[in-house]
């Protein structure tokens, strides 16, 4: 039928296909880590999916070494602050919300909005999608109102978050989604016929690329992606042709601590956010909470692989040898 999606392709098998590592120019992928990095954050870091949030529990989480609780105010909306106890240092995350203010399990103290001694709320914010907060003293730079964001699909699209932790640093997450010539080598079961349409310049820095999506067997759905960076620790691929046009995955990559063997942990926060203009989309919409569980397992399956090779490079670069 011409109006699906679907496409029978042709593909060479798995060592056939063309090699890209010729067009995968450490210098180029480099020069592109290097433009994201150095754009402003506002020192905002990407902490948790929205609905991890709910309005009668605190969630818990170490960002660039810090204990951070978020919490739902009276109103529903995001608050932030220190996880840690000012009375005598448990943590937050285990307390309760009431009225709006996350309530410490230990001795029953009340925080919300406002300071408590050396305990002081950080800024939050909530995208829709996205849980954010604020570290000014950690990031160091000018502080921005609100994250740098990308464009998003309209209203009705359905949103899912996947979260992994790897043993490298946020610029090893990065380099690996500004590396797009990997994709049909590393991910044989998720991509075909992969070709980098256009590199990053000073005029427009983003790729393009061709690719298509399997499905199953020889069946796929051809489409046309950018990935850019708006920020220093984000990727953003749009679906700017094809099937699914609009649709974006935002791979968000923040800084945890120091593991026990005080090698870097990063958390890889990826949203996908899935649109269409197709009728079926707007069916499917009240079946989203199904549909979640299969994106975010879609997305666990890539990174499994992906992390390997932003875990290995973090290795290369401090002259570690893996041991068989």
């Amino acid at each position: 039928m011409p109006n699906l999606p679907l496409r029978l392709f042709r593909s060479r098998p798995w060592p056939e296909q063309e090699p890209t590592w010729r067009a995968a120019a450490p210098g180029v992928i480099d020069a592109a880590l290097t433009r994201a990095t150095a754009r402003p954050s506002g020192n905002w870091f990407t902490v948790c999916a929205s609905r991890e949030v709910p309005d009668d529990r605190p969630f818990g989480r170490v960002v660039a070494g810090r204990e951070v609780v978020l919490w739902r105010g009276p109103d529903g909306g995001l608050r932030a602050g220190p996880g840690v106890c000012p009375h005598l240092g448990a943590p937050l995350r285990d307390g309760a919300v009431h009225q709006g203010q996350v309530v410490c399990r230990w001795h029953g103290l009340a925080l919300g909005g406002k300071k408590f001694g050396a305990w002081c709320p950080y800024p939050a914010h909530d995208d829709g999608v996205l849980a954010w907060v604020r570290l000014d003293d950690v990031g160091g730079e000018e502080p921005l109102p609100a994250p740098v964001l990308p464009l998003r699909p309209p209203r009705g699209a359905i949103d899912a978050v996947t979260t992994v932790i790897g043993r490298c640093e946020p610029e090893d997450v990065v380099a690996n989604r500004l590396d797009p010539w990997h994709g049909a080598w590393f991910h044989p079961y998720s991509f075909a016929n992969l070709r980098v349409v256009d590199t990053p310049t000073d005029d427009e820095d983003r790729f393009l690329v061709e690719v298509t999506f399997k499905v199953a067997g020889r069946v796929g759905v051809p489409v046309v992606a950018a990935f850019t960076c708006p920020e220093p620790r984000t990727v953003v691929m749009h679906i700017v042709s094809g099937e699914g046009e609009g649709s974006v995955v935002e791979t968000h990559a923040t800084p945890l601590g120091t593991g026990p063997d005080g090698a870097p942990r990063t958390a890889v926060i990826e949203a996908t956010v899935a649109h269409s203009a197709r009728r079926g989309f707007a069916l499917a919409r009240p079946a989203a909470p199904v549909i979640r569980p299969l994106m975010r397992w879609a997305a666990a399956r890539l990174w499994r692989d992906d992390l390997a090779y932003a875990e290995r490079r973090y290795a290369l670069r401090h002259k570690e040898v893996t041991l068989p």
